[in-house]
């Protein structure tokens, strides 16, 4: 496959971060992707972050928006809570109540709607949690006509919530040693270059969700964010906490940490038992509890 056929896989929309009938909603959107990312935060507020826009998130919509997979139904809620333009932003208590990984959904069906070529990543950041802690986060990766694959955090896109975490680069320019890819992640596990508990949701005092079983949970949905299967951050398949088999993973790792060679990535999920998305998933909601969900 050529390399000028990489960028354009991904111009092309996906189940999940199709706008559907709202796509005429789409029609007055900016070409700037800095834009986009500051439009794109202006539509959610994140589920942890109540305090810091002194709100009271309603308890039914952490449970209710948690499981919105799929961009047509966040747009939904946005737009029944408030049927201004996309480009008007939304009071908190008129947001769709998310995670980043849903920030980087729209942010990334914006793109793709303009012509810009982006996909998810999965991966930790540095800069979300105690220092020397790795968080489980989601960016979007887009691509710039002369610097190629460029990372950027739309929850930062706020000059407010970028203040609170304390960065002091770029959101539209997040360093990769900020933000490590889930395959870059494990591979620092694997050398021994760090902790295994010093990535996750929690740092290992404060709970379970960390380790080398989640590093290869974030590789499996990076992986599948390059094939353009978006999926919640607590959608599951594959091996368990307590069945982590290495090799897999060092392929995906090889595969996805540096320059990602399209064909190979597509192969490697489209073949592998372990790595692909299944029809049917289970999905670990933090608020509704496991539950199997049948993707569209």
């Amino acid at each position: 496959m050529p390399s000028t056929a990489v960028p354009a896989f991904y111009l092309g929309q996906s189940a999940f971060s199709a706008p559907g009938s709202h796509l005429p909603r789409y029609a007055a959107l900016p070409g700037d992707p800095r834009q986009l990312a500051r439009m794109a935060r202006d539509l959610v507020i994140h589920r942890l972050e109540g305090g810091l826009f002194h709100h009271v998130i309603p308890a039914d919509r952490l449970h209710h928006d948690a499981e919105t997979r799929y961009l047509d139904d966040i747009l939904h809620l946005i737009t029944e809570r408030d049927p201004a333009p996309l480009n008007h932003r939304r009071a908190p208590a008129d947001r769709f109540v998310g995670v980043c990984r849903d920030l980087a959904l729209l942010h990334c069906s914006f793109l793709r709607h303009v012509g810009v070529p982006a996909r998810l990543r999965c991966g930790f950041a540095d800069y979300l949690g105690p220092d020397g802690f790795h968080a489980d986060h989601v960016v979007t990766e887009y691509w710039h006509d002369r610097r190629g694959w460029r990372l950027a955090d739309p929850q930062l896109a706020d000059p407010k919530v970028a203040a609170a975490c304390r960065v002091g680069f770029d959101p539209m320019d997040v360093p990769r040693d900020r933000f490590l890819v889930a395959g870059r992640a494990w591979r620092t596990i694997r050398t021994g270059a760090a902790a295994a508990g010093s990535f996750g949701v929690h740092p290992p005092e404060q709970g379970p969700l960390n380790g080398e079983w989640f590093v290869a949970h974030s590789t499996r949905l990076d992986l599948a964010a390059l094939n353009k299967v978006e999926t919640l951050l607590w959608d599951t398949w594959g091996t368990t906490s307590t069945n982590t088999p290495h090799a897999p993973y060092d392929e995906v790792a090889h595969l996805t940490v540096d320059t990602v060679d399209l064909s190979a990535v597509r192969r490697l999920f489209t073949e592998h038992d372990v790595l692909r998305v299944p029809k049917t998933v289970l999905s670990l909601a933090p608020f509704n509890g496991p539950r199997e969900v049948t993707l569209r």
